[in-house]
């Protein structure tokens, strides 16, 4: 019996792309998917346009919320419903290419059960669908580590966050996405790279959509709560890190943080952050 993938697509205001991304699903080469589907109280047609588009499909969970509860909240909403070996978060205005689940099964069934997450090439596109660029010309494959990247994920950026595919093990091992935060990414990963491995496939199966004033683009915004986020995530960074590397990868990643805040005038949290690096620097760590 092939493993079950749950794929959870999350919808706030994306009428106008959510089709595409439930057929994308129902779409895949992989024939034992569990989708869900959530709606964090939508305020334009999203509710009526999944409704009418899942008509043909009853095995689809849907999942219409009466209040915004936030990105975060509603996923681990969903993912009670969840009942997959593995989890796939697809936000509904990305698209997963059509053998995305099964070279995503295929590719944990050649790892042990230390590998907890997997993630791809991907091709970034426009509100129209339009190719802008492969996310492997940032981020050439040869670059790509795998394995134990906790050290690296503090360092930078370098995953395209909906081509990941995950272990239903490791979400729940964390207790699901922290509703606290206003994203989930950089969180995710770090929490969940401190105690499980992650293998890279080298393939474009995802499109990753470009939106003026989506999620993605409100970290590098003017007075943007993803920013405070990201400190938060910088403050469990010190408390997960081991050795003197990672709090070298940790103080990189600061002073970083602190050129972004300075460039968004966001000063009072660059002086938090000038706080948070001589705490760190402060932190001794076995040789």
């Amino acid at each position: 019996m092939k493993p079950l993938v749950s794929v959870i697509c999350l919808c706030y205001n994306q009428a106008d792309y959510v089709r595409e991304a439930i057929a994308s699903v129902l779409d895949q080469t992989y024939d034992n998917i569990q989708m869900v589907v959530v709606d964090d109280a939508s305020t334009d047609a999203s509710v009526s346009v999944i409704e009418q588009f899942l008509k043909p499909f009853p095995h689809v969970t849907f999942l219409p919320l009466s209040q915004n509860i936030g990105n975060c909240k509603a996923f681990n909403h969903a993912l009670v419903h969840a009942r997959g070996e593995f989890i796939i978060d697809l936000a509904a205005d990305d698209v997963l290419l059509p053998e995305r689940v099964s070279k995503g099964v295929a590719t944990f069934l050649t790892y042990d059960q230390s590998y907890g997450v997997n993630f791809t090439d991907a091709y970034w596109i426009d509100v129209g669908g339009h190719t802008l660029f492969r996310h492997s010309q940032r981020f050439p494959h040869e670059s790509i580590p795998q394995g134990n990247i906790y050290r690296e994920l503090v360092k930078r950026f370098f995953i395209c966050s909906p081509t990941m595919m995950y272990r239903a093990s490791v979400i729940r091992s964390l207790g699901g996405y922290d509703e606290s935060l206003a994203y989930e990414d950089f969180d995710f990963w770090i929490r969940s790279s401190r105690n499980f491995n992650y293998c890279y496939t080298p393939e474009v199966l995802v499109k990753k959509r470009v939106i003026p004033r989506s999620m993605s683009h409100k970290q590098f915004s003017f007075f943007s709560g993803q920013q405070e986020s990201t400190y938060r995530v910088c403050e469990k960074i010190m408390s997960l890190n081991r050795t003197t590397d990672e709090q070298a990868a940790l103080a990189g990643r600061i002073r970083y943080e602190v050129r972004t805040c300075l460039r968004l005038l966001a000063f009072p949290l660059a002086i938090k952050y000038v706080r948070l690096y001589i705490r760190n620097k402060a932190l001794r760590y076995p040789a």
